[in-house]
């Protein structure tokens, strides 16, 4: 079907609807270009949202569990999941977009240049018209002239009274009118002949022809169109196996997730290296010796002063232990549980090692190089790599220097972790007669080394309890605040195993071997009271301390 041939009378209509798909194509365009924007917005958002959840410096720890290791490989994968989503807007805009708009364009022009030639032939045609016409009316004009000349030259004729000249005159006149109507007859005869030519050849030559160059800057236009949508697809199913490539990504390290590994590595973060405490000792209140001095007693004595301090403040109390702020860790990790201090101490000693291999094949490497340009002085001067050979060995002495304190302490740790084949016992009360010596030492040095009153360690600032479970009464935190009570006399002595540096509220800084009095015994929650002097007394871990009972405070 031609549009030459059967819409020949349609060239308004034509020109309206190759408009409309012009626009089309412009809608279209902005169509691809918003969907462009929104994959860069999308990808846009993916990406910060990765950022957002990606592990931060302090969180590198997490690396160790199998389900973290999972989450930020599926991070890793999203945002590259993102990049694809880039690549979509990149080649619409490259492949669509840029295309359609220069297209457009081009169209434009083209059907611009047709419908010019095809106003310009419809012009010419309705020109030829209008000349037709006019050569058409001066012809029934003239032939009017000759009928009325005639006319008037048959009355003259007719007219005795006419002199025969006026006749031969009418005559001539009549002759002349029939001569301008016949010349007028073959002007309007030969005119129209080319009228019809050229409307011929205007409606079956000039206008198809236009037309059927507008035809096909239509359907190349509709075939474009065709081309633009397969490529909006295609655009999207280039970058599927890449998609699926991220997301088999996912489900890869979802799958390496490993429950029972990752409870493991709770123990091995957690660890501390102690034991459970051991069996409290039974006391035997029939035997025949001065008892020690216990709770119950202690309790019992102080009853009366209890009973007369009952009306004072009670607003000041030992515990809680009030948090203070954490300072920066010691570099020995003496702050950590023993198994969490060896496993730091080691770290620490293999990437000190790590860095003095380094530094070794550095060593090694410049050596080669030194005895390649002694052989060959050409290459260079041995003596410019003297320099750096030397700052190499001092590097290397003072990371053996600092390997060697770190094995110190890790060798430390390492002895004074508890020996499981010899579980612990737990001594509250010691008996001794009243002859016997030396005195009887308090045997539950590992089972709590470092455990606060309710089992949390408490050496390390950032993990020292909030709070102690309060006394029995009021009367017991005011007893130990109030400025008036009696200081309260020695039952024994005792000797620091460990360093303790007594943060909280309430305790007394000790260091290791330091000799100590006791005033008030472990009452079942792991602390002991001692004093150093008049002014300095406190709580300490019973099981930092080598408790030293005297025989003289056990009588009852």
């Amino acid at each position: 079907m031609s549009w030459g041939t059967e819409l020949w009378d349609q060239f308004d209509n034509l020109e309206k609807h190759t408009q409309w798909g012009i626009d089309f194509v412009e809608k279209y365009t902005k169509f691809v270009k918003e969907r462009s924007e929104i994959e860069l917005n999308y990808a846009r958002q993916i990406r910060n949202l990765s950022k957002k959840y990606q592990p931060k410096k302090k969180e590198e720890d997490e690396n160790k569990y199998t389900w973290c290791r999972a989450f930020y490989s599926t991070l890793n994968e999203l945002n590259d999941y993102a990049g694809q989503h880039e690549v979509i807007a990149e080649n619409m805009t490259s492949q669509i977009i840029a295309d359609l708009t220069r297209y457009a364009q081009e169209v434009k022009t083209e059907r611009k240049s047709h419908f010019h030639d095809g106003r310009k032939a419809q012009q010419q045609v309705e020109a030829s018209w209008k000349q037709l016409e006019s050569c058409k009316r001066k012809f029934e004009r003239d032939c009017k002239e000759a009928d009325r000349a005639q006319q008037y030259f048959e009355k003259m004729d007719a007219d005795i009274n006419v002199t025969k000249a006026d006749v031969e005159k009418a005559r001539q006149q009549a002759q002349m009118r029939h001569q301008m109507a016949s010349d007028s007859k073959n002007e309007y005869s030969s005119y129209l002949q080319k009228f019809n030519q050229e409307q011929n050849e205007h409606y079956y030559t000039i206008i198809p022809n236009i037309f059927q160059k507008i035809q096909a800057m239509e359907e190349k236009r509709i075939e474009r169109m065709g081309e633009s949508l397969k490529t909006f697809a295609e655009v999207d199913r280039q970058i599927l196996p890449i998609i699926g490539k991220c997301l088999d990504g996912m489900t890869q390290v979802a799958e390496s997730i490993e429950p029972k590994n990752d409870s493991s590595q709770v123990i091995e973060s957690y660890k501390s290296g102690f034991e459970p405490p051991g069996d409290v000792e039974f006391e035997d209140y029939g035997q025949a010796m001065k008892r020690t001095v216990s709770e119950t007693s202690l309790n019992n004595s102080r009853s009366d002063n209890k009973a007369e301090r009952s009306s004072k403040s009670k607003s000041k109390t030992l515990w809680p232990f009030i948090k203070k702020n954490k300072g920066s860790n010691p570099e020995d990790f003496s702050h950590l549980p023993p198994e969490q201090r060896r496993k730091k101490l080691q770290a620490k000693i293999d990437d000190i090692n790590k860095d003095i291999q380094k530094e070794m094949d550095q060593r090694d490497a410049l050596t080669k190089m030194k005895e390649v340009y002694v052989k060959n002085p050409q290459m260079g001067d041995p003596n410019s790599v003297e320099p750096r050979l030397g700052e190499i060995a001092n590097n290397i002495e003072k990371l053996q220097a600092e390997a060697q304190k770190f094995e110190g302490w890790l060798a430390e740790v390492e002895g004074r972790m508890p020996v499981k084949s010899d579980p612990p016992r737990r001594t509250s009360v010691l008996y001794e007669t009243q002859n016997s010596t030396p005195p009887t030492t308090n045997n539950n040095n590992c089972a709590q080394d470092r455990e606060s009153p309710d089992g949390s360690y408490t050496e390390e600032q950032s993990s020292e309890v909030q709070s102690k479970v309060q006394p029995e009464t009021a009367e017991s935190g005011d007893e130990f605040d109030d400025p008036d009570e009696e200081m309260l006399p020695t039952i024994g002595t005792c000797k620091a195993l460990y360093p303790f540096e007594g943060h909280n509220e309430g305790t007394i800084a000790v260091t290791e071997g330091e000799l100590l009095y006791v005033i008030e015994e472990d009452k079942g929650d792991g602390w002991t009271r001692v004093r150093r002097n008049e002014e300095e007394e406190g709580y300490v871990p019973t099981s930092y301390v080598e408790v030293f009972l005297d025989s003289n405070a056990k009588d009852s």
